[in-house]
């Protein structure tokens, strides 16, 4: 009987540790890149701005967009990914062309997928990182933009809004 128990407790203490494991890394300092730019941006005083509006300042910036549920958001394009709950809020915000061309790096204070749109193509990302315990921070993803103006898609959000910073490499 006593390996029975054995086996059940091991496979208990095992299910338990899957999704903290699942997580992924915790803590400001797991990003696989610096991120202290984009925290004092997002803990810093930041302006709240409806979805589907021009970012209000040149780059670096980081705002509150203010989402629409996914049915209404009025995506300009469809998201790469499909939002995985039907209740998900989603938005966009549109930038002005950056001073030069370069990687740019957006950060999100929740998760969320992001796309990003230039010249009305899809951009792919050149790297992501996240790390769950990070007070500001939850996801930073590098793009290489062009000297163009750009829209930043989110989508796949629990709430209806999210801190995001744009800064440079």
């Amino acid at each position: 009987m006593r390996p029975v128990l054995a086996v059940f407790i091991v496979l208990i203490v095992g299910a338990n540790a899957g999704p903290a494991a699942a997580d992924g890394p915790a803590g400001c300092d797991k990003f696989k890149w610096q991120i202290d730019k984009e925290l004092t941006l997002m803990v810093g005083d930041t302006i709240a701005i409806p979805s589907g509006t021009r970012l209000p300042n040149a780059l670096p910036v980081s705002v509150i967009v203010a989402l629409k549920p996914f049915a209404e958001a009025k995506l300009p394009t469809t998201p790469e990914r499909a939002p995985k709950t039907s209740d998900s809020f989603a938005g966009f915000v549109q930038a002005a062309a950056p001073a030069r061309a370069g990687t740019f790096k957006i950060s999100l204070s929740a998760e969320a997928w992001i796309d990003v749109v230039q010249d009305g193509h899809a951009v792919k990302s050149a790297a992501f990182s996240g790390a769950t315990g990070c007070e500001g921070i939850r996801k930073s993803v590098k793009f290489d933009l062009a000297a163009a103006p750009f829209t930043i898609q989110l989508s796949g959000v629990a709430a209806n809004s999210i801190r995001i910073a744009i800064t440079g490499d």
